[in-house]
């Protein structure tokens, strides 16, 4: 049965995951962390489908405060989708966009895409770079191995970050395969990516406590006191959250 099959890949991707990875996690939450106890945010940015890893960890029910998520309606899924895959092959795009943010050097981006490839994510990450930031990449390497760069540059995603996190998903990322099927289907980088995202927030949280100072954290507003939390937070932090 297909959907046992694809948990019993789900779950030896994620152990390969955690243990594979865990110093380089560990690397990037000490930068986040840095990033909240300078007073300062988490740029979280993605293409297409990996802009669900910046909605992930952006204005949720316990959730960090300090994190920007840069979504660029260009790169959405919508209102065409044919639209973002075009647009994260241009250069300039993200370099523009992250301009016109309320950035310093003293922030971390996090930088989502599978293959690594495009000349969106490789931009953002360049331009973070430019502006004096640490640069996490979620990537896959056999992913990324198995392409070529669209940027000018002829580097990828994993050539520039400071920090990967490998995710361990298949080149291509769908894992399951079917007698009379040439195409692979259902793919795991969202479900390793997302579990990443929030290892890296539980850590940040963690270092930030730790150092003797506690992170500002949101409520879900639906419980009765969480409203008047949030605006709290919000009134002090969207100077530097554009979403917000």
């Amino acid at each position: 049965m297909k959907q046992l099959e694809y948990y019993d890949v789900i779950k030896e991707q994620l152990e390969q995951q955690f243990t594979e990875e865990k110093d380089t996690i560990e690397d990037a939450a000490q930068y986040c962390a840095k990033s909240v106890l300078a007073n300062r945010v988490i740029h979280v940015f993605g293409c297409g489908h990996s802009q669900m890893f910046a909605m992930e960890v952006f204005y949720r029910a316990g959730g960090l405060v300090p994190v920007n998520a840069l979504l660029i309606p260009h790169l959405a899924l919508f209102p065409k989708a044919k639209l973002s895959t075009l647009q994260e092959r241009i250069e300039g795009i993200s370099q523009q966009y992250l301009d016109l943010e309320n950035t310093s050097s003293e922030d971390t981006m996090i930088i989502v895409s599978i293959s690594g490839r495009n000349a969106g994510v490789v931009d953002m990450a360049l331009a973070a770079k430019e502006k004096g930031m640490k640069v996490i990449a979620l990537s896959s390497r056999q992913f990324g191995s198995a392409v070529t760069s669209r940027h000018s540059s002829g580097k990828t995603l994993q050539q520039v970050a400071d920090v990967l996190i490998d995710i361990k998903c298949v080149a291509g990322d769908a894992c399951l395969s079917a007698e009379g099927m040439e195409a692979k289907f259902c793919g795991t980088s969202t479900v390793l990516g997302m579990a990443v995202m929030e290892s890296i927030i539980a850590r940040t949280v963690e270092v930030c406590v730790e150092n003797g100072y506690i992170p500002p954290v949101y409520v879900s507003s639906n419980l009765d006191k969480g409203d008047a939390i949030n605006a709290e937070y919000i009134k002090k932090y969207s100077p530097m959250i554009d979403c917000l």
